[in-house]
């Protein structure tokens, strides 16, 4: 076709108001610089509705043409004219050079990016009563263009090559593909009486963004007008299209090949939700997860799912089959999420969340998985977030206020800047360019667009990996580095590369702060459950987040399924927990608690040992062996993340979740400690807990001492007698606690011989830790003000704990242990009162040294070290402390055990 050119429109200087400017809900106490604005591209035609680019032009809407930006030279290089409303949205198909456009013409055009041609006009089922389609989006993974309409219907086109849609408008009475538009095909839109009104929801209108669409002149053919003296690389030359056609002479002599236009097509009937919001569909979004890089090996497209958003203040989950062997209906509702704070202006859908902004500048955030709210970002008050953009869990906001802000992947507000004069309503972020190249290293250009009129690209950098809550795990891991440190001769610190796949995702791992006992850090403990389940489907295991009790951390569900057999395959469940204890002071440490750290052999960080490495260990075991097909067993790991705040909702979870995780023949724990970091050790055995709080309170207030001392019985005096009664030195004085503890037995007595020689303490030490029971008072808390001596607290409380060991009855200790602090206070015959409270229990556990399962781990042990393994209880507790560590050798090793007994499990006969 001819391309009609045109002498560009003089580009105006830049105005003096396009400096830049602090956005005015920001604290300017706290102000952070804005990212550098490397340049500003002014559409003289008015507002830019919608932006696309590739890696060498920026693609931007106006009220009717589509601007074409050179990305290297910033000068505009083309118009594509052809809509006669406005442009408002744009979208890439990469992989056939296609540029998507809808408008407020009731209409979607296709664009060929190399030569600026039409390719075809999609027009929407129920043609132009669809009113304006505000929103698009493409699939590439299912080769499927969905339209948000006005009338709010959700409608899809299948682009790929045979699908039945192409078919549908080859068909009689259809338009045929190969016929060219013309005047008898018009494409201005009749007004209409419902769908041209302004829209109302969540009780008030959204500015409209553009003019009425009737001042525009009827366009009935397409063309693309090519700026002379920009400099910029020359468009492709006209050639042979897909589905197109061109005309040339032989010869020496080539005439300009005749325009054949855009042809047209139809949305089939069956490829519409007709109701599928209750306002119009302002935005839509493909969830990545499920989408890909492209069409399927062997052309097998697959489900993916699209987020849609709508004035009715609700977001939609939709699942959509691209098999073409499914039926015509082939698009479900999987859910609704309700924003309930106005209409939803913008959405994306990053790391399995999906991200809404709404009027009254409020970001709504949803846990796609769990279908729960996540989070709400108020952005700026009363103020409409128009556009969101988001890189490796960074997330920009742009407001009606030309504000731009940024934040990181746990939600803290890192930037904020008056980007715009005017409304701010659409971006982009895409790789720089450099040197006239696509930049390779983490530099990205943010590309915002406003009713300024102006296009501004800002210098922005990706976000560091190491801290990137919501990132992915790195592709692939076992070729990827992790710094760490060793110290060479002179003592100085080296930076080493580390090519190891179970080292680089602890290293990931640990940089998240997921300590469960602190709310402040009750995000981070999420984003670490969300990385755990990602990074156990990329070791090729099915995982998912299960939920015991509202507030509480999820647990990280995983399954590794075995090699099919004729046999039953053998279910372990291995447990363990994400979640870790406060590390204390930085400055505690030698190194950053939450930056994994090798020195001397050693690897350093928090949860390193307890427990996040002895978790990937297994996990990377069984991917390495489910690799190489020798995995015979089916592996379930149970991930918790509130094991270091008493386990609040696991049991819940396990229970709402029994039959997913299905019979288990064994379980594997890896969450005790060896005696020293030499000698393996298996622990056999646990005592079990008891945790209570006592409490004694009177009547009345707080008094002070010198003006009430000696007028009542005290309530401190009380407890510290009830606590006395309780032992007698290291003996416990509760009646009957001793009678069913078991004897010890020859082969334990040996057991602890063998350990005394290894460590040099005596067999009598580790019989009181680990076999004899015992009771600790923790803390004795008052109602009083604290550090005033002179204060009598109304109320006391005491925790106390007491540790239980076979066969000793939990149920049965429970109650013979408030029976006798209720005797005790039962015989001061005190006026005040007592309450007592069971925070938790957990009951003991003992292993048998005959069971072959036992034997079998033993002997892997023993093959990989070649050394017996000792036989123990519990060990030394140093995972809380300062500077925990694991040593490197000890972690490869136990990755090497749990593979040899997985495979023991497989052949061992019960």
């Amino acid at each position: 076709m001819h391309s009609a050119l045109a002498t560009p429109p003089p580009t105006p200087p830049i105005p003096s108001w396009l400096t830049l400017e602090s956005c005015e809900s920001d604290d300017r106490q706290d102000r952070i610089p804005p990212p550098p604005l490397s340049h500003t591209l002014h559409q003289a035609d008015g507002s830019v509705l919608s932006l696309a680019a590739d890696s060498q032009r920026i693609y931007s809407g106006s009220q009717a043409d589509i601007h074409v930006w050179c990305r290297d030279s910033f000068q505009l290089v083309g118009l594509l004219q052809g809509h006669t409303g406005s442009v408002l949205a744009l979208e890439l198909y990469k992989e056939k050079n296609w540029l998507i456009s809808s408008s407020g013409d009731s209409s979607v055009r296709i664009w060929n990016t190399e030569t600026m041609e039409s390719l075809y006009i999609l027009t929407p089922f129920a043609d132009y009563n669809s009113g304006d389609i505000f929103s698009i989006a493409f699939s590439a993974a299912a080769q499927t263009l969905f339209l948000g309409c006005q009338n709010t219907s959700l409608q899809w086109f299948d682009l790929s090559e045979g699908s039945r849609d192409w078919n549908a408008n080859t068909e009689p009475g259809s338009t045929q593909l190969g016929e060219q538009i013309s005047p008898k095909h018009p494409l201005n839109r009749k007004p209409h009486k419902f769908f041209d009104s302004q829209p109302q929801p969540a009780g008030r209108p959204i500015p409209s963004p553009h003019p009425s669409t009737t001042s525009f002149p009827v366009t009935p053919t397409s063309t693309a007008r090519s700026l002379p003296g920009a400099a910029t690389p020359p468009l492709a030359p006209h050639h042979q299209l897909q589905m197109s056609s061109s005309n040339s002479n032989d010869g020496d002599h080539h005439e300009e090949p005749k325009s054949v236009g855009p042809r047209l097509l139809s949305i089939p009937q069956d490829n519409w939700v007709p109701s599928a919001h209750y306002g119009y569909i302002y935005c839509m979004a493909i969830v990545p997860e499920h989408e890909g890089d492209g069409q399927a090996a062997g052309n097998q497209r697959k489900t993916v799912q699209l987020v849609t958003g709508s004035g009715d203040e609700d977001v939609k989950l939709w699942s959509y089959s691209a098999d073409p062997a499914d039926t015509a209906n082939n698009i479900t509702l999987l859910h609704t999420f309700y924003a309930q704070v106005g209409g939803v202006l913008s959405i994306i859908s990053r790391n399995g969340n999906v991200y809404a902004g709404c009027q009254g500048g409020h970001v709504k955030i949803w846990d796609i998985e769990t279908k729960t709210l996540v989070r709400t970002i108020i952005v700026q008050e009363n103020v409409d977030i128009l556009s969101l953009s988001m890189v490796d869990g960074e997330l920009y906001t742009c407001s009606a206020s030309g504000c731009i802000q940024r934040f990181s992947p746990t939600f803290d507000k890192t930037g904020c800047w008056k980007g715009h004069s005017g409304t701010a309503l659409t971006s982009i972020i895409v790789p720089s360019r450099h040197e006239g190249k696509k930049a390779t290293d983490d530099r990205l250009d943010l590309i915002t667009g406003a009713s300024d009129n102006n296009i501004k690209v800002w210098a922005i950098r990706r976000p560091s990996s190491q801290k990137l809550g919501s990132s992915l795990p790195q592709t692939n891991l076992s070729h990827t580095s992790v710094p760490s440190q060793e110290t060479n001769v002179a003592g100085e610190t080296d930076k080493v590369e580390a090519s190891d796949t179970l080292v680089n995702a602890l290293s990931q791992f640990v940089s998240f702060s997921s300590v469960s006992g602190s709310l402040s850090h009750h995000e981070d403990c999420r984003q670490a459950a969300i990385w755990l389940k990602k990074c156990l489907i990329q070791f090729g295991a099915e995982s998912q987040l299960l939920y015991g009790i509202e507030g509480k951390n999820p647990v990280v569900f995983g399954l590794f399924r075995g090699s099919e057999s004729k046999q039953a395959r053998r279910r372990v469940l291995f447990y363990g927990h994400y979640d870790v204890i406060a590390a204390g002071p930085p400055s505690s440490w030698q190194h950053d608690p939450y930056t994994l750290t090798g020195l001397n052999g050693y690897l350093y960080g928090r949860g390193v040992t307890d427990n996040k490495g002895p978790v990937l260990a297994v996990a990377c075991a069984a991917s390495e062996m489910l690799a190489r097909r020798a995995l015979d067993i089916d592996l379930v790991l149970l991930i918790e993340g509130e094991e270091e705040a008493g386990s609040g909702g696991f049991e819940e979870a396990v229970r709402k979740y029994k039959d997913q995780i299905g019979h288990i023949d064994a379980i594997l724990v890896s969450n005790s400690y060896w005696i020293d970091d030499a000698r393996p050790c298996i622990t056999y055995g646990l005592r079990g807990v008891i945790h209570a709080t006592i409490e004694v309170h009177g009547d009345g207030p707080d008094v002070h001492s010198g003006v009430d001392g000696g007028a009542d019985i005290e309530p401190m005096m009380d407890m510290t007698k009830v606590l006395s009664k309780l032992s007698e030195g290291t003996h416990i004085a509760v009646p009957g606690f001793y009678d069913n503890v078991r004897k010890p037995l020859d082969e334990e007595n040996e057991s602890f011989k063998l350990l005394s020689e290894v460590t040099g303490r005596t067999p009598a030490s580790f019989s009181s830790r680990w076999r004899e029971p015992t009771l600790s008072v923790h803390s004795i808390q008052d109602s009083g003000l604290s550090g005033n001596p002179t204060i009598i607290p109304s109320r006391v409380r005491a925790k106390i704990s007491v540790r239980i060991v076979p066969d000793q009855d939990l149920k049965v200790i429970v109650a013979a242990i408030e029976s006798s602090i209720r005797t005790t206070f039962n015989e001061l015959q005190s006026p005040n009162s007592l309450q007592i409270t069971i925070d938790r229990t957990a009951d003991w556990w003992i292993g048998s040294f005959d069971h072959p399962w036992f034997k079998a781990l033993e002997s892997a042990i023993y093959d990989e070290w070649g050394v017996q393994p000792l036989r123990i209880r519990e060990g030394g507790d140093q995972a809380h402390l300062r500077n925990e560590r694991i040593s490197l050798n000890n972690l490869r090793k136990g990755k090497s055990v749990v593979e040899r007994f997985f495979h023991r499990m497989s052949t061992t006969t019960e």
